[in-house]
C-alpha cells in the first residue's frame, strides 16, 4: 500500500479552489493507494481582529483566484458582514473533531465549514459557527461541542502539524506520496487533474519496476 497525504486547511482560499480538482484526483486513484488527510494549520488561534493591511490581501487572494481557477465563488460579503480573525485552528480542530466521532464524516464537514465560509459569509473562526456547521453534517450538538474543546483534539490536531512538519509541507494544499519508507511531492494543477495522477503513476510504476 501507499499512501497519498492531503494536506489542506478548511479555511485556505486555494483548498477551496483545489476542491474539484481534488475529488477528481481521489476517485481516479488505483486501490493500493490510500488517502489521508492532514490537518496543515495556516493561523494559529487569536481573538484579534484581521489588520486592514491583512484584510485587503486576502480578499485580494480571493478576487484572484476566481479568474485563476475559473468556477471558483466567493461570497465577498464575508469581508464586511463578520469581523475576519487571522485563526484557522479552530477549524481545523473541528474536521479533527469529527475524525475523531465519525471519521467517514471528516470529509463532509471539512466541505461544510468551506461552504459556510466562502458562500455564506460565516466565521469558521468562531466556534458557535463550527458546531452549528457539524450539526448540520449530523453530530450531536453537546457531544461536538464537548469533543472540540478536549485535549483529545488539541493532541490530535498537533500530530496532524507535526507530520504536516515532517512531510516537508509549507503551504496548502500539498500532496506528497508515500511508497515503502520515501515521499514524494506531487505536482498541483488547479485546473486539471491529469498532472497530480501523472506524477503518483510515475512514482508507482517506477517502483514496481525497481
Amino acid at each position: 500500500m501507499s499512501t497519498l497525504f492531503h494536506v489542506h486547511d478548511p479555511m485556505c482560499s486555494w483548498c477551496w479552489a483545489f476542491k474539484p480538482t481534488w475529488q477528481k484526483i481521489a476517485s481516479a486513484l488505483p486501490s493500493s493507494v490510500e488517502v489521508k488527510r492532514v490537518l496543515g494549520g495556516l493561523a494559529p488561534d487569536t481573538d484579534a481582529p484581521m489588520p486592514d493591511a491583512m484584510r485587503d490581501a486576502i480578499s485580494g487572494y480571493w478576487r484572484h483566484i476566481e479568474t485563476a481557477v475559473p468556477g471558483t465563488r466567493f461570497n465577498h460579503a464575508f469581508w464586511t458582514e463578520c469581523t475576519p480573525r487571522r485563526a484557522t485552528y479552530p477549524a481545523c480542530r473541528a474536521v479533527v473533531t469529527a475524525r475523531l466521532l465519525d471519521p467517514t464524516r471528516e470529509e463532509a464537514i471539512n466541505a461544510r465549514i468551506q461552504e459556510a465560509y466562502y458562500l455564506e459569509a460565516r466565521n469558521p473562526s468562531d466556534d458557535a459557527t463550527l458546531i452549528d456547521v457539524a450539526v448540520d453534517v449530523g453530530f450531536a450538538r453537546e457531544e461536538f461541542s464537548d469533543m472540540l474543546a478536549s485535549e483529545a483534539v488539541r493532541t490530535a490536531f498537533t500530530e496532524d502539524l507535526q507530520l504536516g512538519a515532517a512531510l516537508g509541507v509549507q503551504g496548502f494544499p500539498s500532496l506528497v506520496l508515500q511508497h515503502g519508507d520515501r515521499a514524494w511531492r506531487i505536482r498541483i494543477d488547479y485546473n486539471d487533474a491529469a498532472a497530480s495522477l501523472a506524477d503518483i503513476d510515475g512514482v508507482l510504476s517506477e517502483h514496481t519496476a525497481n
